[in-house]
């Protein structure tokens, strides 16, 4: 039996890294994995990318409506190879439902399943995927990055246009107007006015 893992932390905590890693651990020892992310994520477009400047394409990427067994069994036949491990890149963005068919997958399947990602939004609001992994994961692991004050990071603030800001949709990747960084609980509270 395979198992779900959600390996979650703040941006900036090296979770891409950390798949792509993984990725070259299985493939150095000549087993096959695949790598997949939500449509919704179009940072890279079709690449897992590292801030350290690494990349790796994705071998596919899943919409909302779509279910991810299915989608990851059409995927394993198209390569007429077994796949020992499926790594997913930005899990939150995954659905409940998603969550659970790569619960199926580990289980029923015998496939390990690794997801990566962040568990709360720039309001400090779960994502569902995120929720859903906290949830029903056999193993959760927090990989861990710092604050500008040397803390421990938890949150993920939102800048636009280099300022902060603590209103708009819960999902705005990366560009040209939108930036995050990472801070520790005491510096969000009081980058949102909340201070003793």
């Amino acid at each position: 039996m395979g198992k779900l893992y959600f390996r979650h932390g703040a941006m900036n905590s090296g979770k891409s890294t950390a798949l792509l890693q993984v990725a070259y651990n299985y493939e150095e020892r000549g087993q096959s994995v695949a790598i997949v992310k939500p449509a919704v994520d179009t940072k890279g477009n079709l690449s897992v990318v590292s801030r350290l400047g690494m990349a790796r394409d994705v071998d596919f990427v899943i919409l909302p409506t779509e279910n991810l067994r299915t989608k990851f069994a059409e995927h394993s036949q198209s390569t007429g190879s077994k796949i020992d491990c499926l790594l997913v890149d930005e899990a939150q963005f995954l659905t409940a439902e998603q969550v659970d068919q790569a619960m199926e997958i580990a289980v029923i399947d015998g496939v390990p399943v690794l997801a990566y990602g962040i568990r709360t939004d720039f309001l400090t609001n779960g994502f569902p995927g995120s929720i859903r992994l906290l949830e029903i994961a056999h193993t959760l692991e927090e990989l861990k990055t710092i604050c500008r004050c040397g803390k421990k990071a938890m949150f993920n603030a939102r800048l636009k246009n280099g300022a902060f800001v603590f209103d708009g949709d819960q999902v705005a990747i990366d560009g040209a107007e939108v930036t995050y960084e990472s801070l520790c609980p005491s510096c969000y509270y009081a980058k949102i006015g909340k201070t003793t």
